[in-house]
């Protein structure tokens, strides 16, 4: 369930100059290259808090997933809610064989240029709200990864996932370079392109039945143009509020896990009786809200289904 559109902005990718510092030059530590594989867990220096629960450890998986409580090697994306426990976050969830091509890496990051750069990007998502310095971040890179079933000549991916947090309030920062891929060939995709089968999944998993969040596009073709979109203006680049009991995207609404920007109007039903705006609270430490009204499609406005909506 839940209610979406896919929205593009005009633009390319985010380039590999705007991620943020990667590789064993920056520092990072590799997982190793192995299919649907990962890192050991990961004991953090400071704690960080998803969907209201305080975690001290986290896995970097292959498959596009960072991970709480245990690892998760799963190589087909599912559609989120999964109420199975696994909570993780998921840049792109999909069948990563980085022993082909490519590297997952990652490392901490403490007070310093790095955490000062993000501190200045997530305020323009967030505003007041991000003003206070930052005083944690993570950081894992998949750089210029391929699928499996692919080869060293088949197409590759890079994305990057930032956790950052000032001690109250936890970010996730999404950053999307080339992606040109979205299935293994073990989840039906094509062995020359990496397209077809079951499409990855990008977004927020808390381990229940109720709480999550899918980026638009999850789980069909246009995830493919993920580097593309955005929610804070730049294209490739996604940021949320994470800490509380739902993921508060930054410029718009959470609706039953998709997205919606501020002013953006929808029926929460197929006969378009009740009309829903997403709006803007400005209190920052209040997530957005959304306001309805019992109101049907005007003559000159059209009702189309939607993801658990209409537009």
């Amino acid at each position: 369930p839940g209610a979406a559109i896919c929205v593009l902005t005009a633009g390319g990718c985010v380039a590999d100059g705007d991620f943020y510092p990667f590789g064993l030059e920056a520092g990072d530590k590799e997982t190793p290259k192995s299919d649907d594989g990962g890192s050991p867990e990961i004991h953090l220096s400071s704690p960080f808090t998803y969907f209201g629960i305080v975690y001290h450890s986290l896995y970097v998986n292959n498959n596009g997933i960072v991970s709480f409580r245990v690892p998760v090697g799963q190589f087909t994306p599912e559609g989120f809610p999964l109420g199975d426990g696994r909570a993780f976050i998921a840049p792109y969830w999909a069948d990563v064989h980085n022993a082909l091509a490519g590297s997952v890496s990652y490392r901490e990051a403490l007070p310093g240029p790095l955490l000062a750069r993000a501190a200045a990007d997530i305020q323009r998502g967030y505003g007041s709200l991000s003003r206070q310095p930052l005083a944690w971040g993570f950081v894992a890179t998949w750089s210029n990864v391929t699928f499996y079933g692919g080869s060293e000549r088949t197409p590759i991916n890079s994305f990057q996932l930032l956790l950052a947090s000032n001690g109250n309030v936890s970010f996730v920062m999404f950053n999307y370079g080339d992606i040109t891929w979205t299935t293994g060939t073990a989840s039906g995709g094509d062995a020359l392109t990496g397209l077809g089968g079951k499409h990855a999944q990008a977004g927020f998993n808390s381990g229940d039945e109720g709480r999550y969040f899918t980026l638009p596009g999850s789980r069909t073709f246009d995830i493919v143009h993920v580097q593309n979109t955005s929610n804070v203006n730049k294209p490739g680049r996604w940021i949320f509020r994470v800490d509380q009991l739902e993921v508060d995207p930054a410029n718009g609404c959470n609706v039953n896990g998709h997205f919606h920007r501020y002013g953006e109007r929808f029926w929460t039903d197929e006969a378009c009786s009740t009309k829903c705006s997403c709006l803007d609270s400005f209190d920052v430490l209040a997530q957005d809200s959304v306001a309805c009204v019992e109101e049907g499609c005007e003559p000159h406005e059209a009702c189309t289904p939607g993801p658990g909506a209409a537009f």
